[in-house]
């Protein structure tokens, strides 16, 4: 009898396209535009007991009720208080098959980028926290900068989208 091997998830390789950036701390995020929903301030957020630190709360958007996430929070990044910057970007993410509407808070939005596949490198294998969990999909590499590729589907655990689902309801 042989027991059954859980793996991890495992984020897909980025794809050349259009990327909404963001800036966290002194970092820059990218996530593919087309899992973006709209962009909104950082207002009408209640926060829910007993779930996990990076679960900000939940948010009332046009009658539905979504779960907020700090991306600094679950990154390890310190958190510092929000600014007129701060903003929440409404993401489509996909558990099990289901679509997922949630927010994630970021330090600010940056711009919307066209990364072609000549400018994406695969994600770092170097045993840091970040692609250890299977959400970097790769780095794109501009004029001046990197840009850290996010796959948004695996930036939470199954784990950690059921405790966010949790919190909506």
């Amino acid at each position: 009898m042989t027991a059954a091997i859980a793996e991890a998830p495992v984020a897909r390789v980025a794809q050349e396209g259009k990327f909404l950036s963001f800036i966290l701390g002194s970092e820059e995020y990218g996530v593919e535009i087309l899992k973006v929903h709209e962009i909104n301030g950082m207002t009408g957020i209640t926060r829910v007991p007993r779930t996990p630190d990076y679960v900000r709360g939940v948010l009332n958007l046009r009658g539905r009720v979504i779960p907020i996430v700090s991306l600094r929070q679950k990154f390890l990044m310190p958190v510092v208080e929000d600014t007129e910057k701060t903003c929440i970007i409404v993401v489509e993410v996909v558990h099990q098959g289901t679509e997922i509407t949630m927010g994630i808070v970021v330090d600010e939005v940056s711009e919307v980028l066209n990364i072609t596949a000549d400018q994406i490198d695969p994600a770092p294998m170097s045993g840091g926290t970040l692609d250890e969990t299977g959400f970097v999909s790769g780095m794109g590499k501009l004029e001046d900068r990197v840009v850290v590729l996010l796959d948004i589907d695996h930036v939470l655990s199954r784990v950690e989208i059921e405790a966010v689902i949790q919190s909506a309801t």
